[in-house]
């Protein structure tokens, strides 16, 4: 038996793990949860920042799934309690603080999401506010006396601000504490997380001793660069997938990674090997990525559609199959029939603001009925329908 586990977490488990603390650990508490003992419980935290989970959500989904398909328990924790302090991990300063009420919109759809890649029946969902909302001020003090401050200062981006004199708080402190004591309260056997929460994770083995507890094992997978090649994949930079988007935006979207990217996005993303073709064809080996992965979260059928779709679109440059109708308002209309293309594309909602409007006119992403807007000073003749589009991928037919 302990042969057979020591190959399914060499070969199965540590498949895009950076870090794995400790193997045999893990080994052992594998053993035992065959030989008759509970099932591991898998921890998960999830950081309700944004509204959607994105393709680097899923390498450590993907990962509980595999925890999952060898009868063990992934626990979802969703951290609204601790997004209300602000985790630094990563970066040079504190992030700004979130409301209830945005940190309870973003959370809408997390269940849906996740159950895209998890198994619902071994799957248990947490809010870290059902414990830590509890704590009073004692039980806080208690918890922090089981740290130290100089324990503290060995995370890295912490040992960065204290040299260079910015400002740490101690509320920032109190982050990796409540973050450990998710795993106590949930008696986790297992955490994973993205390899900038390493050092968090570690401090949840030590809190988890404080308490009585077995360690946790700790799991880390790399953080997935975006669209841009350059970022970690983030909704605030806008450089992600969203597991949840059409079956048409995720396959363009994968098609614009820059084909260096494509082998780690075969080897985090999927159970495929890397194409022999990765480097001789790489366009031909990011369309069978794309297919792939809209595959994987939408069926086979919706990723052949939207392979057809994009040919359509930008290889034989036709008019999209499926185009949302906006009407617009009369009075943006001028006498001699033009509308100032600033206030048209105001109208189709595909523009956060007039001056994003202008800048991507500039940068020659604006096309209307397919010609490309040439300045944002242009009046367009408005003849509806008119076909708007801005970017690659986002498309409006507009009406009076």
């Amino acid at each position: 038996m302990t042969e057979r586990l020591e190959r399914v977490v060499d070969q199965q488990l540590s498949r895009s793990v950076a870090h794995l603390v400790p193997r045999d650990e893990l080994i052992q508490k594998l053993v035992r949860a065959e030989a008759g003992g509970r099932p591991l419980r898998v921890k998960l935290g999830i950081d309700p920042s944004a509204p959607h989970l994105t393709l680097g959500h899923s390498v450590p989904l993907r990962k509980m799934r595999q925890f999952q398909d060898l009868g063990h328990i992934g626990v979802l924790v969703v951290g609204d309690f601790t997004r209300r302090i602000g985790d630094p991990s990563g970066r040079s300063s504190t992030r700004g603080l979130m409301s209830e009420e945005d940190i309870r919109r973003n959370m809408e759809t997390y269940k849906d999401q996740a159950f895209k890649i998890l198994d619902p029946d071994r799957t248990e969902f947490r809010y870290n506010s059902e414990w830590l909302g509890k704590l009073d001020f004692a039980d806080i003090i208690q918890l922090s006396a089981k740290y130290t401050v100089a324990r503290m200062l060995e995370r890295d981006d912490f040992a960065k601000r204290y040299r260079g004199g910015v400002p740490i708080s101690v509320l920032e402190f109190l982050y990796p504490l409540a973050q450990a004591y998710d795993s106590v309260a949930i008696e986790a056997d297992v955490e994973l997380g993205g390899d900038d929460q390493l050092f968090n994770l570690l401090v949840g083995r030590d809190i988890q001793r404080e308490y009585g507890q077995e360690p946790q094992i700790v799991m880390t997978v790399p953080l997935l660069i975006g669209l841009d090649g350059e970022r970690a994949m983030s909704q605030t930079t806008g450089n992600y997938v969203g597991i949840n988007e059409s079956p048409e935006e995720m396959y363009g979207k994968i098609l614009s990674i820059p084909d260096g990217l494509t082998a780690s996005y075969y080897t985090f993303l999927t159970d495929s090997d890397v194409p022999s073709n990765v480097e001789t064809e790489p366009r031909d080996a990011k369309r069978q990525l794309a297919r792939k992965i809209v595959a994987m979260y939408h069926g086979n059928g919706a990723a052949t559609e939207a392979e057809a779709e994009f040919d359509r679109v930008h290889i034989h440059h036709e008019r999209p199959t499926d185009v949302a109708t906006v009407a617009i308002d009369r009075g943006i209309v001028k006498e001699d029939g033009t509308v100032w293309v600033i206030d048209l594309l105001d109208a189709t909602g595909l523009v956060s603001s007039r001056g994003e409007a202008k800048r991507l006119i500039k940068q020659g992403g604006v096309r209307i009925n397919d010609e490309r807007v040439a300045t944002p000073d242009t009046d367009v003749v408005f003849d509806p329908p008119v076909l708007v589009q801005v970017g690659k991928r986002s498309f409006v037919e507009l009406v009076l």
